[in-house]
């Protein structure tokens, strides 16, 4: 018998597998597809891949334009993709390694639970003190008229080619960098959001300049737009909506669907095992048990923040708890970032959160306009937001946009979990030309000290 059975091979799945491992637990993993889940084979890294792919050919293009490149510039989609499975394949084939090298034993076959301790994979039984589910999630479908003409994010990813002109459902995170990937290969796009503003689960103002730079870069951008039907049309597919101004449509090669993801709990479970739910979503406690003892879920399939690497925190957290070993992870400080030209990453309090919970807060800005490497990177606009108690002066939230945002976030989500104030970041020097000078520009705003900013006038 096991003490854990690990089911889902994605980030929370396998990492917390090898983590078990390390502290000495005996473990199986199973998988019904490929290691790395979907975010390794259909989600984060592929995407990454080709918007990297669009950010040297847009690159290239430009210097052509400056006259760097005499040459005629095209893009090879199928080496695009080829380059898109060949990291793929590299990293999958380091997990596989890593499970083997924690003689961890891999099932492959969908597992279902079949009772407290076993799960049933293809004719064989899995037996185990403990079970974590980390099955994720899948594409949401909208009941909207015509939906089954969409296309979802995996599709698009595995499909080989990408189309000339693409209408997106949602602007949320996945609509937004499918957007940047099109628009930076200079094909059409669409963007259709029923809120307000793109991005609306994080700071309005990334929404507003999302918007604008996708419009720069020729997209049509449709806010506060509800879908009410997707038919075929002569020239392609019809995406109709409505929108305050009444109703509109555009015409596209293909239509994506990114309004969410749902829990991935579809035969999970057999009969005889009631674990409690909530709209679709696994219902765990703090320790991520669910209302079965002895069965435990991490990640995207109990709702919450579906990121990659909070299921990887949660699933490290769950089994060192197991292990009866303390973790000092702050699950409460899970980095928002978003793959857009320029990038994105949030982590913290909004000044608007941190008033809603009765916080009294300072805050600075810093415009990356005046910063050298936005400059010579020919960067679009963007900025660097602290937020900072106003009494004891701790850092409390961050907001980005600018050239390697999700990188810089690190220095910030470290510095709020070790509690650090303003005064102590402003101590340590950054290197010039970077993107994170912003940073130290940014703090000194926070008292009107910012070296490249204009003073306010009195």
């Amino acid at each position: 018998m096991y003490q854990l059975a690990v089911i889902g091979a994605g980030p929370g799945g396998y990492e917390a597998a090898i983590r078990a491992a390390q502290l000495g637990l005996r473990v199986a993993l199973i998988e019904k597809d490929a290691l790395g889940g979907t975010c390794l084979n259909r989600g984060c890294i592929p995407t990454k891949a080709l918007l990297h792919t669009a950010e040297v050919y847009r690159a290239v293009k430009e210097g052509a334009a400056l006259g760097v490149c005499a040459k005629e510039i095209s893009l090879d989609e199928r080496a695009m993709f080829a380059r898109k499975d060949e990291v793929v394949r590299g990293l999958r084939s380091g997990i596989a390694q890593l499970v083997r090298a924690n003689r961890i034993d891999l099932y492959e076959g969908e597992g279902r639970i079949e009772a407290a301790g076993r799960v049933a994979v293809g004719g064989s039984t899995v037996e185990a003190e403990r079970i974590l589910v980390a099955t994720g999630s899948v594409p949401a479908m909208p009941p909207i008229e015509g939906i089954d003409l969409c296309i979802t994010s995996d599709d698009l990813l595995d499909g080989g080619n990408l189309p000339q002109r693409l209408a997106i459902i949602g602007g949320g995170v996945i609509g937004v960098e499918f957007a940047t990937l099109l628009t930076g290969l200079g094909r059409g796009v669409a963007v259709i959001e029923a809120m307000d503003r793109l991005l609306p689960a994080l700071d309005r103002e990334f929404g507003q300049s999302v918007a604008m730079n996708l419009k720069r870069d020729g997209a049509q951008v449709f806010t506060g737009a509800r879908v009410s039907r997707v038919s075929r049309a002569q020239d392609g597919l019809c995406v109709e909506f409505e929108t305050r101004g009444g109703h509109a449509s555009c015409t596209a090669d293909a239509v994506l669907c990114a309004v969410g993801r749902r829990a991935n709990t579809d035969g999970l479970f057999g009969t005889h095992v009631q674990v409690e739910m909530e709209r679709g979503r696994i219902r765990v406690d703090g320790r991520f048990e669910t209302s079965v003892p002895g069965i435990y879920a991490v990640g995207d399939v109990t709702g919450g923040v579906q990121l990659a690497h909070a299921a990887s925190a949660q699933g490290i957290a769950c089994v060192e708890g197991i292990a009866g070993v303390s973790s000092g992870l702050r699950l409460d400080l899970i980095p928002s970032c978003v793959y857009t030209d320029p990038e994105i990453a949030s982590v913290g309090l909004t000044a608007d959160e941190a008033k809603a919970q009765g916080l009294a807060v300072r805050t600075g800005k810093a415009l990356m306009g005046a910063n050298g490497r936005t400059q010579i990177a020919g960067g679009a606009r963007g900025f660097v937001k602290v937020v900072v108690d106003a009494k004891s002066d701790a850092l409390l939230g961050a907001q980005l946009m600018c050239g390697r945002a999700t990188d810089i976030v690190g220095e910030l989500n470290a510095a709020i979990a070790a509690g650090l104030t303003r005064a102590q970041l402003l101590r340590a020097v950054r290197a010039h030309p970077t993107f994170e000078e912003a940073v130290t520009e940014a703090l000194e705003a926070v008292e009107g000290r910012a070296i490249h900013a204009a003073p306010a006038r009195r």
